[in-house]
């Protein structure tokens, strides 16, 4: 194997949630009294975090108190709904599958809450993976582009930053990796095309997850 154990980005990369993301942040700012947004909007949007989510959901000019108070409404609706429609990517348990059957550990991180982020790779990933670990700014966790979920999760796998591949699917885990010491490869069947992942310095490039499994397992 290339690497002593894989982390990988939860959103876009491991799992679709771009129908529930969409949905509970179109219900949270229609509460509000904005409009909704659309499956493109989101997907534009998404990869800074929920409140970054919703900042670039409404007006310039809001204050900050008003999107605190749109947040405080999503986060508890978002975790009741982040399973409504959510699902793994073809073709990614069959590669985690094959990663653990090779002795490779794996995590996920993710810039959602670090709860929604636990539930969620529970459900989907049962028994694959040696950890889950979201954005938790209260116990000195931030979120990416920060490294520290990335940090957390090599620490947990008793590893080196350096010995760990990440596998994302946006210009902020492109960033994430090197500042985490990680090398990092950008998968093509997320939320951003390949010329905005070169944009952001990306060079390794998978367009399925049996390729990503050939190159890791080589």
């Amino acid at each position: 194997m290339r690497y002593a154990a894989v982390i990988f980005d939860m959103d876009g990369t491991v799992l679709d949630t771009l129908r529930d993301l969409c949905a509970a942040a179109s219900r949270a700012l229609t509460e509000f009294g904005y409009p909704p947004i659309t499956l493109d909007e989101t997907r534009r949007r998404v990869g800074n975090g929920s409140r970054r989510l919703l900042e670039l959901s409404v007006p310039a000019d809001t204050r900050a108190a008003a999107i605190d108070e749109i947040l405080a409404w999503y986060l508890p609706y978002y975790n009741a709904h982040a399973n409504d429609t959510t699902a793994p990517y073809p073709g990614v348990p069959e590669l985690m599958r094959a990663l653990r059957g090779a002795r490779c550990p794996m995590a996920i991180v993710s810039n959602k809450p670090d709860r929604t982020v636990r539930e969620l790779a529970e459900i989907h990933f049962p028994g694959l993976l040696a950890c889950a670990v979201g954005e938790n700014e209260a116990q000195g966790v931030r979120r990416k582009p920060a490294p520290d979920t990335l940090l957390a999760a090599a620490d947990a796998l008793g590893l080196a930053p350096g010995d760990c591949l990440y596998v994302g699917d946006s210009e902020v885990d492109v960033l994430t990796a090197a500042r985490a010491g990680m090398d990092c490869a950008s998968v093509l069947w997320g939320f951003r095309s390949r010329e905005e992942l070169e944009e952001a310095g990306a060079r390794l490039f998978f367009e399925t997850p049996k390729e990503l499994e050939r190159f890791i397992l080589l």
